[in-house]
């Protein structure tokens, strides 16, 4: 049944097209609403109107803003997991309408350039800082930025290839890029393996205490970075933290 007002298709942005980014992670291509406008780092409340199937948590998501202000579209990116939301996200046919609230959050790039950016990413908490670091080369920002980006697998890291492309183009911009479990790759992987903690931060950053973080991720891995930072001695007010929940 289709509720008054609404088209089979919805009146909202549309769907525009949809990609795996990495294994079990998806990309959701969307219009950008006119007079839609966002800070990088920002997410935004994304509606499905009339989904084949719900649930308790009702058919609204938060979701990071994967894409850049600059870009004429809006990318939502997700791990695909088994629930109501997710399957009727994943269904979803192009050219279908939903509704996106407008941007909002605070967990965007510190404006004193002189202080460097060190973004602490694991899995798809990587969204909010592949729209800063796009829009950040987009604009010729003059911030010096640090991404440090785990993952399981290679086969699990969604956009991993846009941002080492950019890390050899944009002197500024720092990818270091982490495994977690080499055993079964298919892939080869000469970066970094392991966790993310202090001994690693230590040989790409000459100061611990200078930086803004900026840590995005599963809570127990938000939890724990943060922990780490303190123990190293920073500043707390110098940590801005998202923490990504699965849904």
């Amino acid at each position: 049944m289709v509720a008054q007002g609404i088209s089979p298709l919805g009146d909202g942005p549309r769907l525009l097209g949809t990609d795996e980014v990495a294994e079990g992670t998806m990309a959701f291509y969307f219009e950008k609403p006119s007079g839609f406008d966002f800070k990088p780092g920002q997410s935004a409340d994304l509606t499905l109107f009339n989904p084949p199937e719900t649930d308790s948590e009702g058919n609204t998501r938060t979701f990071s803003i994967a894409s850049a202000p600059f870009e004429g579209k809006l990318t939502f990116a997700t791990r695909m997991r088994d629930t109501a939301f997710k399957r009727s996200l994943k269904r979803l046919p192009l050219g279908t309408g939903v509704k996106i609230d407008s941007a909002m959050g605070s967990f965007t790039l510190h404006k004193n350039s002189a202080k460097p950016a060190v973004f602490l990413a694991g899995g798809i908490g990587i969204t909010p800082f592949f729209s800063i670091v796009r829009q950040a080369d987009h604009e010729r920002a003059p911030h010096k930025l640090y991404l440090f980006y785990s993952n399981h697998s290679l086969e699990d890291a969604p956009f991993l290839e846009a941002l080492q492309k950019l890390g050899m183009t944009n002197s500024n911009f720092h990818l270091v890029g982490t495994v977690t479990k080499m055993s079964g790759a298919k892939n080869k992987w000469d970066g970094e393996t392991g966790r993310i903690g202090k001994e690693m931060l230590s040989r790409y950053l000459s100061d611990l205490q200078g930086p803004i973080y900026y840590i995005a991720g599963p809570p127990a891995m938000v939890t724990g970075m943060r922990r780490m930072l303190v123990a190293a001695s920073v500043d707390e007010d110098d940590i801005r933290t998202e923490e990504f929940g699965g849904y």
